[in-house]
């Protein structure tokens, strides 16, 4: 019986491109700032910080979830019918819009429009945030996951504290929290002052 070479195509290939992937992974998180800004795009950023400062939430935390929710694309419409560049589904808009007096009608037009996608999401994410005591991540859980999931985990949490990520049993939910918050960070040292002074 012939033993194998361990240098063999079918072994080489896919250890190449584990290297490859994480090269690139790593270029993107600490490679040359207009590298990193590749894949930390920021558009749209008088309106960011417009109705961020309205809403008082962290234009870097709004850019963050701008970036994981649709790559800065206004035109994304995902299988759950959430729109535009913030992902909000017309029905969240509606009661957030009436909640702050908006105009209009919340359809797929209206949250397709950049100014009306990020005011609305900005004020729902602000809303989350008083809703769990400025708790951003609890936050950023429900807008991913919805209420009922992130209250039963605040709930959960409150008792036997620990790590917040831990309790959220979604792993795709808990990888969205620790995405947005790690983009926040990263939008905060590529994108120094774009944002006129502190949200208060």
């Amino acid at each position: 019986m012939t033993r194998e070479s361990p240098l063999s195509w079918h072994r080489v290939i896919p250890a190449l491109v584990v290297v490859l992937l994480a090269a690139v992974a790593a270029a993107a998180a600490y490679g040359p700032t207009w590298y990193q800004r590749f894949f930390h795009p920021l558009s749209h950023e008088s309106q960011i910080a417009t109705h961020a400062r309205a809403a008082k939430v962290d234009p870097y935390l709004v850019a963050a979830v701008i970036n994981v929710e649709s790559g800065f694309r206004a035109d994304v419409v995902s299988s759950a019918g959430a729109v535009g560049l913030m992902q909000v589904k017309p029905s969240t808009a509606k009661a957030v819009a009436r909640a702050a007096g908006m105009p209009g009608t919340m359809d797929v037009a209206a949250l397709s429009d950049p100014d009306t996608n990020i005011r609305v999401g900005t004020l729902y994410l602000a809303e989350l945030t008083g809703r769990y005591g400025g708790n951003v991540s609890l936050a950023l859980a429900a807008y991913n996951a919805g209420l009922g999931n992130a209250d039963r985990w605040a709930g959960e949490w409150a008792h036997n504290k620990g790590d917040l990520s831990a309790t959220i049993d979604f792993p795709a939910t808990a990888h969205y929290v620790d995405e947005v918050e790690a983009q926040a960070a990263v939008y905060r040292r590529l994108y120094p002052g774009v944002f006129a002074g502190p949200v208060k």
